[in-house]
């Protein structure tokens, strides 16, 4: 039920993380991975991968370039990759109170955040719409977007990350109203407060940390690890039926 074996991965902000631990688990029922970075310099997950026997390939690219991102997709399949699986991790954030907000920082966060996963997601979904269905996953392809408890608030000083996240939330629906009954499943996972580098304002200002910690009921922040099995059931068979879902892992903050 959730084997990914002989399936290939797109994977965009793995190089550390949520992303990181996505790929690594990915590989470890049976996929191969494509890497998405801004370079390739950073090589532990790539190398991880390999260490568990499945093929893993760097593409480079600038996710906050629109011209970048458009080029990803043909370069990646003209290369003769059978792409079944999606996932559009990487992110960006950046804080400022919402009076002085500046507009570059917004357009930014707009673009990696938003834009990117609507290319990304029409790109590779109109190659999987081609594809034959697959006996091991029960379908054509599973594209799983990364959204947030922000999907949901407004958060503080982050009025951008917040606008960017709701959209993912309702991309993530457009794309599975039309492709599910075609083959391909569109779901997004929303992680709540997790023990990443975009959250380092958060974990150092004490006043917040408590607020926060003191609302979660499973009692920590969550960790990358936190996000394997979540999305392989997304991307496996296990999930056949569940399209255009927001699955939050978030120790249980939102039922509080």
């Amino acid at each position: 039920m959730f084997s990914l074996s002989g399936h290939t991965a797109v994977v965009t902000g793995g190089t550390r993380g949520i992303g990181q631990a996505v790929a690594i688990a990915l590989a470890e029922v049976g996929a191969d991975i494509l890497l998405v970075q801004r370079d390739d310099s950073a090589t532990a997950t790539r190398d991880a991968i390999r260490a568990l026997g499945r093929t893993a390939t760097i593409y480079t690219a600038d996710l906050g370039s629109p011209e970048g991102v458009a080029k990803l997709a043909p370069k990646i399949l003209a290369d003769g990759h059978e792409v079944r699986i999606l996932i559009n991790c990487a992110g960006i954030q950046r804080r400022h109170p919402c009076e002085k907000f500046p507009d570059s920082d917004f357009n930014e966060v707009i673009q990696v955040n938003l834009n990117t996963v609507f290319t990304l997601c029409r790109d590779f979904g109109a190659h999987m719409l081609r594809l034959e269905p697959s006996p091991v996953t029960g379908r054509r392809g599973s594209i799983i977007n990364f959204a947030s408890l922000l999907t949901f608030q407004g958060g503080l000083t982050v009025p951008a990350y917040a606008a960017s996240k709701g959209a993912v939330g309702q991309l993530t629906k457009s794309f599975a109203n039309e492709w599910t009954s075609r083959g391909v499943t569109v779901n997004a996972v929303a992680p709540g407060y997790i023990e990443t580098e975009m959250n380092t304002a958060l974990l150092n200002d004490p006043v917040r940390l408590e607020s926060i910690s003191a609302r979660i009921p499973a009692g920590r922040w969550g960790s990358p690890e936190d996000f394997k099995g979540t999305t392989v059931y997304l991307a496996s068979k296990a999930s056949a039926y569940v399209s255009g879902h927001v699955l939050v892992v978030d120790g249980g903050w939102m039922g509080r």
